[in-house]
């Protein structure tokens, strides 16, 4: 026969999840250099493939649509204007992705031929970067904006890698037991 005080009874709470972060320095470092990897290593494997798959499929999908021409580090003359280099600082919050772009600024500057078919190398001065926006159209500017979103969203996984989840894991107090019901209180 079954207790009818235990099935009105309140469920237990649940047990307090720790997670451990492990070195939480490294994991950002990590989670900078390759999104999702802070997870991994952290052996958050959902969080790690969620991250990496979004975060990257984001940046590379703006930059295929950019044909590759949205990303790249300036480190030509005065010509440049400052609208040419905060995408780029946005945009290296991918980490390791993002940093081919120096390598083709850097053989560009020093007069050589990029490579990477021309991949995230810099335009040569303003004439070039105007034929690019008005041959890509659109595309050149909503590459431009996924590459850093994506960015921008690795930031947050950065965080998340160092400082762990932020709501729902707060430490509790442990659950104070239920009260028994066959019990009587005493009159006061």
């Amino acid at each position: 026969m079954v207790d009818p005080a235990a099935e009105t009874s309140t469920p237990a709470p649940e047990a307090e999840v720790v997670i451990d972060l492990k070195n939480p320095s490294v994991a950002a470092i990590l989670a900078w250099l390759i999104p999702g990897a802070g997870h991994f290593y952290q052996k958050r494997y959902a969080k790690g493939v969620l991250f990496m798959s979004c975060i990257l499929g984001t940046f590379f999908f703006g930059l295929v649509l950019g044909e590759g021409k949205v990303v790249y580090a300036d480190q030509a003359g005065p010509a440049v204007r400052w609208y040419t280099r905060w995408p780029y600082a946005l945009q290296l919050g991918v980490g390791l992705p993002a940093t081919p772009a120096i390598l083709q600024s850097m053989r560009v500057s020093n007069g050589q031929e990029p490579i990477l078919g021309g991949w995230m190398a810099p335009p040569v001065d303003d004439y070039e970067l105007n034929q690019w926006t008005e041959r890509l159209s659109l595309r050149f500017d909503v590459g431009r904006i996924y590459t850093m979103v994506a960015g921008l969203l690795n930031l947050l996984a950065i965080y998340d890698a160092f400082a762990g989840p932020v709501a729902g894991m707060a430490k509790t107090h442990p659950p104070e037991p239920a009260a028994d019901p066959k019990r009587k209180r005493a009159p006061a």
